[in-house]
């Protein structure tokens, strides 16, 4: 009896909560319903009433990642500009959770938040003049872009600890500083910036105005 009236006051919302916590620190194969039970003190079988399976699960942190999503309001601005705005948005919901990033994909058309994104790129897209489909087509790698930029995030691809972490970077800075400078000039002159950019914020900007660019002058 006590174990029935534990798993009627589960919140699966905070169960999702600690799904991602999980996720985030140790990747999303480390989810797993009897760690959750044990977290939230109950049998696993109690999750079973909120999710079908694991893969139920991990769709629900996807969805939390849409969630986290907040979509500009539209405004005056040329649809490229408003545009960018879009999917700087959507770039800093996905930076929070870079292990966790291509876990929104399959759920952008199932999702409330992510069919919310994706209308309001769709309007945009047409706004600027593609048609439906190819403004489907074009707003379809234009996510899948940005989601790789951020899945490949060169630091946070790093170890997490920081004394770890420099030193696997001056490893690696080290290893292209030593190629031959007659044979790769450019290449030794710019390892620190090849392995890690000096600002993780300016490797976004660049990757999204890459993308918004790369739309605009598709259009031109």
């Amino acid at each position: 009896m006590i174990i029935k009236e534990t798993s009627r006051r589960l919140d699966p919302e905070k169960v999702v909560d600690s799904a991602l916590a999980i996720a985030d620190d140790e990747g999303p194969a480390a989810v797993s319903f009897r760690k959750l039970a044990a977290q939230h003190d109950v049998t696993p079988m109690a999750l079973y009433r909120h999710f079908k399976d694991k893969d139920d699960l991990l769709a629900a942190i996807g969805d939390r990642i849409l969630a986290d999503v907040v979509l500009p309001e539209p405004n005056d601005e040329r649809w490229d500009k408003q545009l960018h705005k879009l999917l700087t948005a959507f770039v800093t919901a996905l930076r929070a959770h870079p292990r966790l990033a291509d876990m929104t994909l399959p759920r952008i058309l199932i999702a409330e938040p992510g069919l919310a994104l994706a209308e309001r790129a769709l309007e945009l897209l047409t706004e600027g003049g593609f048609a439906v489909d190819d403004a489907a087509e074009v707003g379809r790698q234009a996510i899948c872009s940005l989601i790789s930029l951020v899945t490949t995030d060169p630091i946070a691809r790093e170890v997490s600890d920081p004394e770890a972490r420099e030193a696997s970077l001056r490893r690696k800075r080290a290893s292209l500083g030593a190629l031959s400078p007659d044979r790769y000039p450019l290449i030794t002159s710019a390892a620190g910036a090849l392995i890690c950019p000096e600002s993780r914020d300016r490797y976004y900007e660049i990757g999204l105005d890459l993308v918004v660019a790369g739309i605009r002058g598709l259009r031109a």
